[in-house]
């Protein structure tokens, strides 16, 4: 799971390139077991592309975690908070560049005039030098494509909601998650939430009803007198 922190970076991150006119997509999945590219970032330059990879980490266990860093692109960074920056500063490789983040004020979020697109802004705090590719332009696009294209189905069933799960399914998924039923607290269990929130509605439904036969009622009896 991704923390927020790491969150916050990749929105930014994300944001960042796209004002550069750049399209970005994360996790994308190297061939040869060269690992896996945090963000991968493809910038067109006339007819070649410039590839852009970013590993993003927020703490020295996550830096120094035994994951492979796929930096396989032309330019290569890390991203980090600022304050975890000057502490990893003297491991960090010649060529590999440092991107780091500082997240907006929440006072000055409020007072802005204008839509804020990310949560914090990125600067360079060590350029990347450029590198021969390890991975050919041609095999690049085609995992990079892949990625968008499994970011769009996910948005897509996002989108979508439950509609394309039958009843089965989502009974199943009720089962799954009463794997740990709390019986001292109902109101953390799924299936009581949704068997409340049924109840609650047939009760306000059937209750609607009553009101307009007592109105119709009503009528009918301020009608008939004589």
């Amino acid at each position: 799971m991704k923390t927020p922190l790491t969150l916050d970076l990749e929105k930014t991150l994300y944001a960042y390139w796209e004002e550069q006119g750049a399209t970005a997509v994360e996790e994308v999945t190297m061939p040869d077991d060269l690992g896996i590219v945090d963000t991968l970032v493809r910038q067109s330059d006339h007819d070649d592309h410039i590839w852009r990879c970013f590993e993003l980490k927020v703490t020295k266990a996550d830096f120094h975690s035994h994951a492979k860093l796929s930096f396989i692109g032309h330019y290569n960074y890390f991203v980090f908070p600022a304050d975890l920056y000057p502490q990893l500063k003297a491991e960090i490789p010649a060529h590999i560049g440092v991107l780091i983040y500082r997240a907006f004020a929440p006072e000055a979020l409020a007072a802005s005039l204008v839509p804020v697109t990310a949560p914090g802004a990125l600067t360079i705090a060590k350029p990347a030098r450029r590198q021969a590719l390890q991975v050919a332009d041609a095999a690049l696009n085609d995992r990079f494509i892949a990625s968008l294209d499994r970011e769009v189905r996910k948005a897509k069933r996002v989108e979508q909601g439950l509609a394309p799960f039958n009843d089965d399914q989502l009974l199943k998924e009720l089962r799954r998650r009463s794997d740990h039923y709390a019986v001292y607290d109902p109101e953390t269990n799924l299936y009581d939430r949704f068997a409340d929130q049924l109840q609650n509605e047939t009760i306000s439904a059937l209750q609607a009803e009553v009101d307009a036969l007592a109105a119709e009622l009503a009528a009918y009896k301020l009608a008939a007198r004589p």
